[in-house]
């Protein structure tokens, strides 16, 4: 008896799973050895959730850029809302949180919120929500990293990274963009999207940019 072909969407995901294995495993060895503020944090997940979480962290990504914030609306946690956060060091007390509601009128607000303080000088982030997606988001950049860790900070710039002390239940996706030899490879960006379980699936808790001097 012959067998039945597998369905393409297990080959598909199967591959996209051995592929972030070996992705990750490369860049375990070769990053740390390449940059020395690299470091590394494990949450327990399986395969198929890792898979799960980064099919959902580019589809996060494409929403962004599409400035569908509908769409994105959909899968911010429920009860906690969305943070977005400029700096590596997420500080709940000055970083902007939307609700579900607020973060589907993002496309129609022209307010210009304190986001954050930039890091260099203190001084406040003050931006509308377009302003601040263009300037620390870059969606359709990161949807196009090299370089993508699954509960893994690719790497680190100047500042402390706190994203699993401020939530201690978040799986994380770290899309990375490497440096430039111009800039001695200091102008490289990071966008880490946090999520949380709820209800048995994955919720939008965190949009986390840093920088070499975030």
């Amino acid at each position: 008896m012959s067998r039945k072909p597998l369905p393409l969407i297990i080959i598909a995901l199967s591959g996209i799973i051995t592929g972030i294995l070996i992705a990750g495993m490369i860049y375990t060895f070769t990053g740390f050895s390449i940059f020395g503020s690299y470091q590394r944090k494990t949450v327990a997940i399986d395969e198929a959730e890792s898979a799960n979480m980064t099919m959902l962290a580019y589809r996060v990504l494409e929403y962004l850029k599409d400035d569908d914030f509908t769409a994105l609306s959909y899968v911010v946690h429920p009860d906690y809302g969305l943070v977005f956060s400029p700096n590596a060091t997420i500080n709940l007390s000055t970083d902007r949180r939307f609700s579900v509601e607020q973060t589907a009128a993002l496309g129609n607000d022209n307010y210009s919120y304190v986001w954050g303080v930039y890091n260099e000088s203190g001084e406040p982030i003050e931006l509308t929500p377009a302003e601040y997606l263009d300037k620390f988001v870059s969606a359709a950049d990161f949807y196009n990293a090299p370089v993508i860790g699954i509960n893994h900070i690719i790497r680190s710039g100047n500042a402390l990274e706190n994203i699993t002390e401020v939530f201690p239940e978040v799986q994380f996706i770290d899309f990375h963009i490497p440096g430039s030899e111009a800039a001695d490879d200091l102008d490289w960006r990071s966008l880490r999207l946090g999520f949380e379980a709820y209800n048995g699936y994955f919720r939008l808790i965190a949009i986390v940019y840093s920088t070499w001097a975030a």
